[in-house]
């Protein structure tokens, strides 16, 4: 007998868990996502990465976009009209009630290996850390906070240079397999408590956190990994780092000294470690190779890039 899914999804991440669930033939009876959103200088009305493919698609899925759930009980009453055997839930960008978690199983599609970061950026906290691995785990949701038995998980390897847009990606399509496996042995799997001992949690991030320094270049570089999407890396004079490699983690030097000139990029020291920058960007300026910026800025080799 053919599934009945209720999704709940707003970016491109839960998109990819989206499209496959198409591909297998579940029966769609809905799509839950955030309200359309001003974007850019325009605040041309944009809608979420999901309503705009099953628009390109002309897809016939019924499209709910309730400013909240909670209290909220037209959205109740449209969900039980739904009659859903399953409820799937990826980067929805709403907490679940309890009276929608009651309806049918809400599964969530969890950015992270749980109980690691718990909360709201999982894939940036993983690369801010270092980590080795990361991965996605499906959950039971309850009404904590990404707090529910763990269904199934997968790892995936962190390289020294994949960025965040590259995790998104990889960890997207890592998702939408492990949904299919998770929804065809949900009868036979047996949920597993989370530790509780081993919880942490990841903050919303805000514009703010870009800002960075040039104390150490690896924490630097690690900034740049997890942020390069948004909010981006950025001096306190606003100028914008883009395109970096770690050069090294051990030199000591002075901050923000131009120790190289290359071809195509600088080398910048931090007091630990160095980078190579390519592209740096200044307020209100179109980005730039950082060769033509500091020669715009009349800046050479011991100079201080800041």
């Amino acid at each position: 007998m053919s599934k009945r899914i209720l999704f709940m999804g707003t970016p491109d991440y839960a998109t990819a868990i989206f499209k496959e669930l198409i591909s297998k033939k579940y029966e769609m009876v809905g799509l839950f996502t955030q309200p359309d959103k001003p974007v850019g200088r325009k605040q041309i009305l944009t809608p979420p990465h999901i309503k705009q493919f099953c628009l390109d698609k002309n897809l016939n899925i019924p499209i709910f976009q309730p400013l909240k759930l909670r209290n909220n009980q037209e959205a109740k009453k449209e969900i039980e009209d739904l009659k859903p055997d399953f409820i799937i839930v990826a980067a929805y960008g709403q907490i679940l009630p309890k009276e929608i978690l009651d309806i049918a199983p809400c599964i969530n599609l969890h950015a992270s290996l749980l109980p690691k970061y718990r909360g709201a950026s999982p894939i940036q906290e993983s690369l801010l850390n270092d980590d080795i691995y990361t991965g996605v785990t499906s959950m039971l949701m309850e009404e904590g906070l990404d707090s529910g038995d763990i269904l199934a998980f997968q790892y995936l390897k962190i390289t020294d240079t994949m960025e965040v847009s590259e995790a998104f990606e990889k960890l997207s399509l890592i998702a939408a397999k492990l949904t299919v496996t998770t929804l065809e042995n949900f009868e036979n799997i047996k949920p597993l408590k989370q530790n509780e001992l081993e919880v942490s949690f990841c903050k919303k991030i805000k514009k703010e956190d870009g800002l960075v320094d040039f104390l150490d270049a690896k924490k630097l570089y690690l900034k740049y990994k997890a942020y390069s999407y948004w909010p981006g890396i950025f001096l306190e004079s606003e100028l914008k780092i883009k395109d970096i490699e770690l050069n090294d983690e051990i030199s000591i030097n002075n901050e923000g000294q131009i120790l190289e000139i290359k071809d195509d990029f600088i080398v910048i020291g931090c007091k630990k470690g160095s980078l190579r920058i390519k592209t740096l960007q200044a307020p209100s300026k179109k980005a730039i190779n950082s060769i033509d910026f500091i020669r715009g800025q009349r800046l050479e080799i011991n100079s201080i890039l800041i």
